[in-house]
């Protein structure tokens, strides 16, 4: 009887953890957030613990795994509709090398080094970090790279400069640009105010500008 209890436990166990990480959304293994992580080892181990019990009511091993799922529901949507709860829960993205020169600065914040560094300019296939142009270290610890042309022209990379109708200063800044020079330049677009923005870059001298949708104005 034992058995089939436990046969049942782990199948039912199963079908309820399979359904609550489809319903918390979809990311890769490498892309998972520290609350994320946190998330998925709790349910993971509460789900072990109640097929290890047989004993143990269902309902008290099924509760705190959906109030879990709901929690992180509730944060992701909090994170969808703020960017500081987002950048305090998930991090920021920081740039580690930019225009060919590393921020030491920027690692010591991060508590990465330069073996961190170089082993995942390996994992790159990058030899020599002069090479590299921009190395931005996500929030997930995975290392963007972007290397120089063949030709060593300088380029640049996709930095949101408004983000959810947010002017974002550090990514002017490590562009070398003021909020003066965008908002004159937003201005000349049509845009007194940054806030219909969702999304704005400045990339090879165009602008990329995506505007809120009307539910997320409303």
């Amino acid at each position: 009887m034992d058995i089939l209890m436990i046969i049942f436990r782990t199948l039912l166990l199963y079908v309820v953890v399979l359904f609550i990480f489809r319903v918390m959304g979809k990311r890769e293994i490498g892309e998972l957030s520290i609350l994320d992580l946190v998330v998925f080892i709790m349910i993971a181990e509460m789900a072990v613990v109640a097929i290890e019990s047989p004993d143990a009511s269902l309902i008290d091993s099924l509760t705190p795994m959906f109030i879990l799922m709901g929690l992180q529901i509730l944060f992701s949507l909090l994170s969808m509709k703020s960017k500081r709860f987002r950048d305090f829960v998930d991090g920021k993205p920081t740039i580690i090398i930019n225009k060919g020169k590393v921020d030491e600065q920027a690692m010591r914040s991060q508590r990465y080094n330069f073996d961190d560094l170089l082993l995942q300019l390996r994992e790159k296939d990058i030899r020599n970090i002069a090479d590299v142009e921009f190395a931005v270290l996500e929030p997930s610890g995975k290392l963007s790279v972007f290397p120089y042309d063949d030709d060593k022209q300088e380029g640049s990379f996709t930095l949101p400069i408004v983000l959810d109708g947010k002017v974002m200063r550090e990514n002017l800044q490590s562009l070398e640009l003021t909020e003066q020079w965008l908002v004159a330049n937003l201005q000349k677009r049509g845009y007194i105010t940054p806030d219909k923005i969702s999304f704005c870059s400045y990339q090879n001298g165009k602008f990329y500008i995506d505007e809120m949708d009307e539910k997320r104005k409303s």
